[in-house]
């Protein structure tokens, strides 16, 4: 190797490692937050429903937010959006963590998930086009393994963080972190030539939100306003409405935010589909998982933390590992393993029963599951694709991810209520386990075809 061939690779190891942390803070945010759900719930002296929306609220700017992180990355340059959105989800940070209402610390978790969409998008982007092909399976492994370790450390910093110094620090911890991963990325980003005729189309995105918005609001309200009623049915007319404009339009655009035409490659669309159904799956889980975990082992936080860890653990170090089987075998085969250990884990977490050990194994196979799939999903998402269709393929695969998952959330949240502590959890975990299943066919029958 010669002396500019190690600068180059030193280079792409330091952007790895910031790219990385980026992706880290949102993973960290998410799994952090959970934990406190309970804590904040005591703190501001509401029901579950409005706690969630500290989530819901979250997950509702990553979906709207996502494909338009994309399309400034191509006008202005991926470096300068990258930048902006750890500014902007640094100082949402610090601004949750000083909020002394519970609608003062949902709007800066508004603006935190408007960071984080920059942050999963442009440095995923950022990522993959600075990579070679032959390192870029590896690449995506090593940055889910980042996400896994956030997730593997945020429930149990989070409960330790709760009980003492207490719930802002779950959020004030991300600023440092924000400035280290600046300090990595720093003159270790590869060049983008902005497109200056690169058409942003704010109106197809207004009318994208006006859609999405009313649609997570439906979700999240249908089981209090009742199904027929003329409040839900009427919310979710204008969504329908303004979602059928949406996508008449841009259909019909000759520079379309979001361009449709990918869900006609097959490869693209199943993956898509299976990257849905994993949002559903951990958001899902996750809400309801801390609640049900206090009830039936009466936990303190910090406990809390400690038990949830071999879930996302588990995902963190099998990570690379389903990078490498991705890039050496049919990641279509990764993923339908991923799916059938994240079906076991919901049937074992849907019985009624309270021996730990059975638990412990149904959180290990969630982990598996969950790593399995997220990397190579991705993987053989873009494999689908040519080269310039990857930053609106990332776009607009990870818009659907997390919209799948706000839905999952909002409705997983109104069956677990109507249920009851365990009949509701355990209406939700067969439920999940269902489309789990569902998954598997999917990418079983993707890997035949595409062998």
């Amino acid at each position: 190797m010669t002396i500019t061939d190690q600068h180059i690779s030193a280079n792409l190891n330091q952007l790895q490692v910031g790219i990385c942390l980026a992706s880290f803070l949102g993973c960290i945010d998410f799994t952090i937050v959970n934990t406190a759900l309970p804590a904040l719930q005591r703190e501001f002296l509401q029901d579950i429903g409005s706690i969630q929306w500290a989530m819901t609220l979250f997950v509702m700017a990553l979906c709207c937010c996502m494909v338009m992180s994309t399309r400034l990355a191509e006008r202005y340059g991926a470096g300068l959006v990258l930048y902006s959105g750890m500014l902007l989800f640094g100082l949402a940070s610090l601004g949750a963590g000083v909020a002394h209402s519970l609608t003062a610390l949902n709007l800066f978790r508004l603006l935190q998930g408007a960071g984080c969409a920059v942050l999963y998008t442009v440095s995923a982007s950022i990522l993959v086009e600075a990579m070679p092909a032959a390192r870029r399976g590896r690449a995506l492994g090593l940055l889910f393994a980042a996400n896994g370790f956030g997730l593997a450390l945020g429930p149990v910093l989070g409960g330790l963080l709760v009980s003492w110094p207490g719930w802002r620090s779950i959020f004030l911890v991300n600023v440092p972190l924000i400035l280290l991963s600046i300090y990595f990325c720093s003159n270790n980003l590869p060049t983008s030539t902005p497109r200056r005729g690169t058409s942003l189309d704010f109106p197809g995105w207004l009318m994208m939100t006006a859609g999405l918005v009313p649609l997570l609001i439906w979700a999240h309200y249908v089981s209090h306003w009742g199904w027929l009623t003329p409040t839900s049915l009427g919310v979710l007319l204008v969504s329908l409405l303004f979602l059928s404009s949406f996508i008449f339009v841009e259909k019909r655009s000759s520079n379309p935010i979001i361009d449709f035409s990918l869900l006609r490659h097959t490869r693209f669309a199943s993956a898509c589909l299976l990257t849905i159904l994993l949002a559903i799956f951990y958001c899902s889980a996750f809400m309801l998982l801390p609640f049900r975990l206090k009830a039936i082992y009466a936990l303190s936080d910090a406990h809390l933390g400690l038990l949830l860890l071999p879930i996302t653990l588990v995902m963190a170090l099998i990570s690379p590992v389903a990078g490498r089987l991705a890039d050496k075998f049919n990641p279509w085969f990764v993923l339908a393993a991923g799916f059938a250990a994240l079906t076991c884990s919901a049937l074992l977490l849907s019985m009624t029963t309270t021996q730990i050990a059975q638990t412990l194994v149904a959180f290990v196979l969630m982990g598996v599951g969950w790593a399995a799939i997220l990397g190579p999903s991705v993987v053989a998402a873009l494999a689908g694709l040519t080269s310039d269709q990857h930053p609106q393929g990332i776009g607009l695969s990870w818009t659907l991810h997390n919209l799948g998952g706000a839905l999952g959330l909002a409705i997983a949240s109104q069956i677990y209520q109507a249920g009851g502590e365990v009949s509701g959890f355990t209406t939700v975990m067969t439920g999940l386990a269902v489309g789990a299943f569902l998954g598997t066919i999917v990418a079983w029958r993707n890997g035949r075809r595409h062998v």
